[in-house]
């Protein structure tokens, strides 16, 4: 799932983004209030944790704002604030669910956890053809069998999903699962597509992973790939019949 977490504590922000990603969560991090509106406004994330005192604009007028883009995505209010007022205007504002620091960070992922649980609109399952994702447990299946992913496999995965039937390009990628700058060069996102074909058994040019030439890679969307299997069920009918009347 992606999180943005915002917070100008920069240490706090680190503990959390290991803790958060060793749950195979993909963390973006924001230190002030207008840049966590605008990572917001950019990636819709699945949860956002949001600190009330934030430089620039402060967490209340953020998270207005944030409702303001959408009103479901879930919001966890973290506040070192002891007045009641505060804390009720955060919930008259759309917020999901508060902690007062100090917190404990067993507590703040397991809090994360009903929150992604509850999240009505939220795509926890995506599947395509026979291969399916559980964004909330962190497994891949296909065919009903589980496949083993490392994490970068899974998010690279996951993003190429949630944008299926769409040509996701290497400097998205990079971007979006590396965290890197397109101006490094490096073969890494064909790397671990070349991984994820193996474990997948979908060998090039792939019926699930497709590249798409000089651009990137895709998933296909349910008519193109069921217009696929029927193109190969016809393939087969016609070999099998040249066969038996010879």
């Amino acid at each position: 799932m992606r999180l943005l977490i915002a917070d100008d504590d920069k240490a706090l922000c680190l503990f959390l983004s290991r803790g958060l990603e060793s749950d195979g969560h993909r963390v973006r991090v924001a230190h002030d209030g207008a840049a966590a509106v605008e990572a917001y406004r950019d990636d819709l994330p699945d949860l956002t944790i949001l600190d009330l005192n934030l430089p620039v604009m402060d967490g209340e007028r953020a998270l207005e704002e944030m409702r303001a883009l959408d009103r479901d995505l879930p919001v966890l209010i973290l506040t070192s604030r002891q007045e009641v007022e505060a804390r009720v205007r955060c919930l008259d504002l759309g917020a999901d669910d508060l902690m007062v620091k100090p917190f404990s960070l067993h507590e703040l992922r397991a809090r994360c956890r009903v929150l992604l649980r509850r999240k009505r609109e939220a795509r926890l399952h995506l599947k395509a053809g026979d291969l399916e994702l559980d964004r909330l447990e962190h497994v891949a299946r296909r065919g009903g069998v589980t496949i083993e992913l490392t994490n970068k496999e899974f998010a690279l995965l996951e993003h190429l999903m949630i944008h299926r039937g769409q040509c996701v390009t290497r400097v998205e990628l990079l971007d979006s699962v590396w965290k890197m700058e397109p101006a490094q060069t490096t073969n890494i996102v064909d790397v671990y597509i070349n991984y994820l074909r193996r474990k997948l058994k979908d060998p090039p040019p792939g019926r699930l992973l497709r590249t798409v030439r000089g651009q990137g890679y895709m998933i296909p969307s349910e008519i193109e790939l069921s217009q696929s299997l029927a193109a190969l069920a016809a393939q087969a009918e016609l070999a099998q019949t040249l066969a038996t009347a010879v």
